[in-house]
């Protein structure tokens, strides 16, 4: 196995010599409430699409999926803190499943749209045949009865 500089730098103590120890990994961050309903805040606060809101998160090291997700926290009332379990209220478990029946009720709405509008082709199709049908059941029968005239 080749070892590259980076990795000769990454085993060497300070004294030089090579060493078994791995660098530490770094610590994830975590962040509290009030830290986050201040970013929060000072975020919706600038206007939307404005560099301004690019330069908060840069300040503050963070994405915008971190806005995004705190910001769903917020809205479902359990935005924790970093320790503990977050509390939901019995509104919040509430309008959680409603959200959630209520996406079933589309998703299931939109099934239904789909196959009315199949069936509705097929009947449309179904009414153009019995059209067909029915005009040739009539042209037989006024060829039948012209042919039944010539006979007479």
């Amino acid at each position: 196995m080749t070892m590259t500089l980076a990795d000769q730098a990454a085993l060497t103590g300070q004294d030089g010599r090579v060493t078994d120890e791995q660098p530490a990994r770094p610590k994830r961050r975590t962040f509290t409430k009030a830290y986050k309903a201040r970013i929060l805040a000072a975020f919706d606060a600038l206007p939307e699409g404005s560099p301004e809101r690019g330069a908060l998160l840069r300040k503050e090291r963070l994405y915008h999926s971190h806005i995004v997700h705190w910001r769903k926290q917020a809205e479902n009332g359990t935005l924790p803190a970093t320790t503990g379990r977050p509390e939901k209220s019995a509104e919040s478990e509430e309008l959680a499943r409603l959200r959630t029946e209520n996406k079933k009720l589309k998703a299931d709405t939109e099934k239904l749209e789909s196959r009315n509008a199949k069936l509705t082709g097929e009947l449309g199709k179904t009414k153009t045949a019995l059209d067909i049908a029915g005009k040739a059941f009539a042209l037989l029968q006024d060829i039948s009865s012209s042919a039944d005239s010539d006979t007479r």
